[in-house]
């Protein structure tokens, strides 16, 4: 095994150096005495390396067994560090002149040397699968802080494996730069790469599975600290797996192998999402497998979908026709006698209920599908909260919409004067408000504009005194004028007797002698009594010989004697 080992350490360094060889090379950096020289201390470097490793490999059988695989792990280190500081020796070698000495003598080494590197390889790769499944097989028997060691240790000999499957492809690449054969390689490493592609496959999806199933149970009950303990366990394993899979199918890749198959589930579980990850073998794959799936998934269970989707149907259809009874039934109840509702406040009611029963209606369908309703409600709830931040001025008017319902200050076909605007309440909802005004021009009038500002509702009140003001001259017979308004008020059919109208004498106006005439009409009647009063005023005045006197002033002329 010594021997193999030290084969396998020398051969390779000087593989590494045949797979950069045929580097492209630059001259114009440094002259080729230094690069010589460069090069030849670093093959002097790596030759009291390779001489350091090969002591500490004869000296492991001497070691204790306690500390034998500490001291196995620290060889196997060295030696792929050494393998690092071979790429620096590989660049500086491929720089040198085609036609120097140097180079030729290890060009030369090379192809005497590697015919038994693969082999060596593949031996060691053998030795590290068995250690880590010695050590696997060991976990169960461990328990806290040995465990977690144990568990660090076998990870960093899969990361040696690795390495060593990438040892390989520098192999073949440096034999293809030589001009070896490399069927009998690769086959063997390609049989071992898809293997264990495969392995990792298996893992992923029983690790996923196994979490998936643990994290639903930890949902149910989220304070067993072991089924989180499990939780994070699977979960790490997961990730870990994941991340092998993607060495392994770069790997694949170096060699020009077929990895579509393992991009597709690196893809499916949301990991090497690139552009090249897209390819069309890639996307292939990913389609067969989403057909497959739904094909199997339409088999299995599509007679239960289709009941499934009827019974939606019928949800959704029994539940409109029971919201529209229902808002039928509302609208009869705020109707009836004794009910002294507003006309918006009638029609939130009918809204709101009919519209719970609908959204009653499909939350039960949705759930009779498979959709779970607390994702969506805690959805709803914060888009209710940005759609709430970004219409603040549409809040503020259901505000002032919802303070108009409570207080009532008017209601439709009152005639109101707001905001400077007049005429008749046409419309009302919790946003804004319609007016018609009576040379019929509509105005919408938000409620925060008209809750903020003084309401004037001329029509609350079923009553409502008609003011009006006559003058005569100063010249005409004041108790007459009074007989004369008096008898036009009284006579008139819209005119209530009680509350009493009023007929007095106001002022002395400079052109005039004013009386007011206040009658008392119902609301709707105001205007018929304005008008009809002030015109048979005017003309029982011409018929009674009463004047109503223009604007004048007396003006007054004296002449002073000089």
């Amino acid at each position: 095994m010594k021997k193999t080992a030290l084969s396998f350490l020398q051969v390779v360094l000087l593989v590494f150096l045949a797979g950069t060889s045929v580097a492209q090379t630059d001259s114009n950096t440094e002259n080729a005495e230094t690069q010589a020289e460069q090069v030849q201390a670093l093959v002097q470097s790596l030759d009291q390396g390779i001489r350091e490793l090969q002591s500490l490999t004869g000296q492991i059988d001497t070691v204790p067994e306690m500390d034998r695989e500490a001291v196995i792990f620290r060889r196997n280190a060295r030696s792929f560090r050494l393998l690092q500081q071979l790429g620096k020796l590989a660049h500086r070698t491929a720089e040198l002149p085609a036609d120097d000495p140097l180079r030729a003598e290890i060009e030369q080494r090379l192809r005497e040397d590697t015919s038994g590197v693969p082999d060596a390889v593949f031996s060691r790769i053998d030795e590290l699968s068995q250690r880590i499944a010695g050590f696997a097989g060991e976990l169960d028997s461990l328990s806290g802080s040995q465990r977690i060691v144990s568990e660090a240790y076998i990870r960093s000999l899969e990361v040696m494996r690795l390495q060593s499957y990438e040892a390989l492809v520098n192999i073949i690449e440096g034999r293809v730069a030589l001009g070896l054969p490399t069927d009998d390689i690769v086959q063997r490493l390609q049989g071992q790469l898809y293997l264990r592609a495969e392995t990792l496959v298996g893992r992923i999806e029983f690790t996923g599975a196994a979490g998936k199933e643990l994290q639903d149970r930890l949902q149910a009950d989220p304070q067993n600290t072991e089924l989180g303990s499990a939780a994070k366990a699977f979960s790490s394993r997961h990730q870990m797996g994941i991340e092998r899979l993607t060495a392994v199918s770069a790997v694949l890749q170096r060699l020009g192998l077929d990895n579509s198959i393992y991009k597709s589930v690196l893809v499916k579980q949301g990991q090497s999402l690139s552009v090249r990850d897209f390819e069309s073998a890639v996307a292939m794959e990913l389609f067969r497998d989403g057909w497959d799936a739904l094909r199997q998934t339409l088999v299995d269970q599509a007679p239960d979908m289709v009941l499934n989707l009827l019974i939606f149907i019928l949800i959704i259809l029994a539940f409109r026709v029971l919201s529209r009874l229902t808002r039928r039934a509302v609208i009869a109840a705020c109707n009836r006698p004794g009910f002294d509702l507003s006309t918006l406040l009638k029609d939130i009611l009918a809204s709101v209920c009919s519209g719970t029963v609908m959204v009653i209606g499909i939350l039960m369908a949705l759930s009779q599908i498979g959709i779970s309703l607390g994702p969506m409600l805690a959805g709803l709830g914060v888009a209710g909260f940005v759609v709430g931040f970004a219409l603040q001025d549409t809040l503020s008017n259901f505000a002032a919409g919802g303070m108009i319902l409570i207080y009532r200050p008017y209601d439709v076909d009152d005639f109101v004067e707001v905001t400077g605007a007049s005429g008749l309440v046409k419309k009302m909802n919790l946003v804004s408000t319609t007016i018609t005004t009576f040379d019929n021009q509509t105005l919408v009038v938000p409620n925060s504009k008209i809750w903020g500002d003084v309401i004037k509702n001329v029509t609350a009140q079923k009553l409502r005194r008609v003011d009006l003001e006559f003058g005569i001259g100063y010249s005409d017979d004041i108790e007459k004028a009074e007989r004369v308004l008096e008898d036009i008020v009284v006579e008139h059919d819209m005119v209530l007797k009680k509350p009493e109208p009023m007929i007095k004498l106001h002022t002395l106006a400079d052109s005039s002698v004013n009386f007011i005439v206040r009658p008392w009409v119902k609301t709707g009647d105001y205007w018929d009594v304005y008008w009809d009063i002030t015109r048979e005023v005017k003309l029982r005045f011409d018929r009674e010989g009463i004047s109503i006197p223009f604007p004048q002033r007396d003006v007054h002329l004296y002449n002073e004697q000089a």
